[in-house]
C-alpha cells in the first residue's frame, strides 16, 4: 500500500464526518496520475509554494504602500498568518488541515500591486471588471506554467474563488480561511497601524475591545478559541454572535480610520496612476507584453485587453514601478 493511501485511511477514521477527505475529492478538470506519497491536497500546496505568483506575493502591498521599515506585513506574510491561524483552527475541528492550508496559501494569488487601489483602478479599467477572488482563481487555472494552469483540485479552487467576506465555500475548510483571512487581515493591519504611529492601541473603540481583547495577542487568541469552541460538533463553521457582531464593528472602524486614512492612503493617487498608465502603453503596444503573455494569448485565445490586465495584475509594486521609470521617466544623457 502506498504512503499517499495510508494517509487517506488515516483521515477516513481521524477526521470529523464534516470534514473533506482526500480520497472523496471531486477531482481535477484534467485527471493525473496520483502521486504515491502526497495526498491530492498536499499536492495542490507544493503547486501553489512554487508557483511564480506565490513568490511575487513578497513585494505586494498589503495595506501600506511600498514601506520604508522591515516589520510591516506584506501579501506573503498576510498570507502565511492566515495559514497558520486556519491549520490550528482545521486542527482542533477535525477537519482537513492539508485543504485548508491549500486554500490559504492560494487565496490572494491574483492580488494586484499596490494592493486594493490596484484592484479598484483595474476594475475600472478593464471591460467586464476586475476582482482579486477572480483573479486568484484565473491565475492557478489559467495562467500559471505558460497558460497550462496548477490543475488544482475542484475543493482548493472553489476554497480560493469564495474567501470574500461574501463568499459561501463548498467545505467547512474553505469556511475556516474565509474566517482565518478576517482574523489575520484585522489584527495585523491594527498592529501596522500602531507600527507606523497612524493609532494607538487606546484608540479602539471600547466596545469592540472589551469583547475581542486589548492587544493583537490578546484578540487573536480570543478569536480563535471562540471559533473553535462555537463550532463544535456543529454542521458550519462559525463565531459566536457577540464576537462576530464585534469583529465586523472594528473591521468596519478599520475602513473609516486606518484603511481610507491621509498617511496610510497617502501614494494611493500616484499609485493608481502609474496603473493606468501602464495600462494605457501596453493597450498601444501590445507587441510589448512578454512572450509568455503572447503566448497565452494564443493558447487560452484571450483578448488584449486581459493579456494587459493580467500582466499588470501580476506585477510587484517594485516592477511596476521600474516599468514606469523604463517608459515614461526620461533617461540622463550619457555623454
Amino acid at each position: 500500500m502506498e504512503l499517499r493511501q495510508q494517509q487517506e485511511q488515516l483521515e477516513a477514521v481521524t477526521l470529523s464526518p464534516r470534514a473533506c477527505r482526500a480520497a472523496q475529492t471531486r477531482g481535477r478538470a484534467r485527471p493525473e496520475t496520483e502521486c504515491g506519497i502526497r495526498t491530492c491536497f498536499q499536492r495542490d500546496t507544493d503547486r501553489i509554494v512554487y508557483s511564480k505568483a506565490f513568490r511575487r506575493l513578497k513585494h505586494k502591498t498589503q495595506v501600506f504602500l511600498q514601506p520604508l521599515g522591515d516589520h510591516y506585513r506584506t501579501r506573503m506574510t498576510h498570507t502565511l498568518e492566515v495559514s497558520r491561524i486556519a491549520r490550528t483552527i482545521a486542527r482542533a475541528l477535525a477537519l482537513n488541515e492539508d485543504l485548508t492550508e491549500a486554500i490559504a496559501l492560494g487565496h490572494d494569488l491574483g492580488h494586484t500591486p499596490f494592493g486594493h487601489a490596484g484592484e479598484r483602478l483595474l476594475n475600472e479599467l478593464m471591460p467586464g471588471g476586475f476582482a482579486h477572488y477572480q483573479q486568484s482563481l484565473r491565475v492557478v487555472d489559467r495562467l500559471e506554467k505558460d497558460g497550462a494552469g496548477l490543475n488544482l483540485t475542484w475543493e482548493v479552487r472553489n476554497g480560493i474563488l469564495n474567501h470574500r467576506t461574501s463568499g459561501h465555500p463548498a467545505t467547512l475548510e474553505g469556511n475556516v480561511v474565509r474566517l482565518s483571512d478576517k482574523i489575520a487581515y484585522i489584527n495585523h493591519d491594527i498592529d501596522d497601524a500602531i507600527w507606523g504611529k497612524i493609532m494607538k492601541e487606546e484608540d479602539l473603540p471600547r466596545e469592540y475591545t472589551d469583547i475581542l481583547g486589548n492587544s493583537v495577542h490578546e484578540r487573536l487568541n480570543i478569536m480563535i478559541h471562540d471559533i473553535i469552541e462555537h463550532s463544535q460538533d456543529k454542521p458550519e463553521v462559525a463565531m459566536s454572535p457577540e464576537r462576530e457582531e464585534a469583529m465586523h464593528g472594528l473591521r468596519r472602524w478599520m475602513f473609516d480610520h486606518v484603511y481610507h486614512d491621509g498617511i496610510a492612503k497617502a501614494e494611493e493617487g500616484r499609485a493608481q496612476q502609474m496603473i493606468e498608465m501602464l495600462y494605457g502603453y501596453y493597450m498601444a503596444h501590445p507587441e510589448e507584453l512578454p512572450e509568455e503573455s503572447h503566448r497565452i494569448m494564443e493558447i487560452r485565445n484571450e483578448t488584449k485587453e486581459r493579456a494587459v490586465c493580467d500582466y499588470i495584475a501580476g506585477m510587484t509594486d517594485i516592477y511596476a514601478i521600474d516599468r514606469f521609470k523604463e517608459l515614461f521617466i526620461p533617461k540622463a544623457w550619457s555623454v
